[in-house]
């Protein structure tokens, strides 16, 4: 096993040195290069690798080495991957061509495309019931496939543009609908919204984590996290960073990505009913999504160097500086 070693550059910026402190160190950066547009990473702790969305291909990264192993390639505006482990398969979400780019995990080779909804963005296999599921923008709707048979098998009205999903108890999987300020139940093998929980006055509610026992993490344009609980009600808002899009749970927290102020917020249930953040963590301008692994401790946070900002338009990345910040816990 190669270990990663503590970059003399970033340890050189005042900025990501304070990140080291007091609960996480940055380890060397994974550098990417090529187009700086991406979306979300996935992690795969068992198979030790780290999928990212970029542009129009999936980056495979070892994550013992920090070391590329290769490319899905084809994956017309990628947003993010799910990973079939049980079937050898993983699937990644092509939101400009409107399908699914199936391929073997071993070989990294292309083995089908399947068409989905307009605009397919997030993306979640459920082992439970062999099912993958895309949350399509544009077509506001989800899409699920026997990931088995590579076939889809219905598609569920979302109620408004879906984002980010997770799996939650029961077999069901939890997801935001952002336009709608709300977060819906999806049934997968019954295939239809068993519940919707409304959470303004949070706008545009993005990444969703789940604690594995209770209670889900919404984060939301409006620098607040929404805490809900297994029976749909909101019990908690505390604030976070400004710009976030992704939200982990590690080792009994959740982690906010801000991009817009290049900062993590940890989130903490503090004592019983109160959850407060309790940490600010400095990163990097435009880290707004986010991989853990909880085998090693480690956060994955994707970002890359800004030309300067233009008024009006949304700020582009230079080519060439993608990279991937990797955060441990100390």
């Amino acid at each position: 096993m190669t270990a990663f070693r503590l970059a003399p550059w970033l340890l050189a910026l005042p900025l990501l040195a304070h990140a080291a402190a007091p609960s996480l160190r940055t380890l060397e950066p994974i550098a990417i290069g090529g187009e700086a547009r991406w979306d979300y990473p996935t992690v795969d702790s068992d198979a030790h690798r780290l999928y990212l969305a970029h542009a129009a291909q999936v980056e495979v990264v070892d994550t013992r080495t920090g070391k590329r192993l290769g490319t899905v390639p084809d994956t017309a505006g990628v947003h993010g991957v799910a990973v079939a482990a049980d079937l050898g398969l993983g699937f990644a979400s092509d939101g400009r061509a409107d399908a699914v780019t199936v391929f073997d995990l071993a070989t990294l080779k292309v083995r089908a495309t399947i068409p989905v909804g307009h605009g397919p963005d997030a993306i979640l296999y459920d082992a439970a019931s062999h099912r993958v599921m895309t949350f399509n923008a544009k077509s506001r709707d989800v899409t699920v496939i026997d990931a088995a048979e590579g076939a889809v098998v219905a598609t569920v009205p979302a109620g408004g543009k879906p984002e980010f999903a997770d799996a939650g108890a029961g077999g069901l999987v939890w997801f935001n609908v952002e336009d709608a300020a709300e977060m819906a139940v999806l049934d997968p093998v019954a295939a239809r919204i068993v519940r919707r929980i409304g959470l303004a006055p949070c706008e545009g509610p993005s990444g969703l984590a789940y604690d594995g026992h209770a209670n889900h993490y919404a984060v939301c344009d409006n620098r607040q996290m929404v805490v809900v609980d297994a029976d749909g009600e909101v019990i908690a808002r505390p604030a976070i960073g400004a710009g976030p899009d992704g939200v982990v749970w590690l080792d009994g927290a959740a982690w906010s990505a801000n991009g817009g102020d290049g900062t993590i917020s940890v989130v903490r249930e503090t004592r019983p009913g109160r959850f407060e953040t309790v940490e600010t963590i400095p990163t990097a301008a435009g880290a707004r999504t986010i991989a853990a692994d909880p085998a090693t401790h480690r956060l994955y946070l994707p970002t890359a160097q800004f030309e300067p900002a233009v008024e009006g338009q949304r700020r582009r990345g230079v080519a060439g500086t993608l990279r991937v910040l990797v955060l441990e816990k100390r």
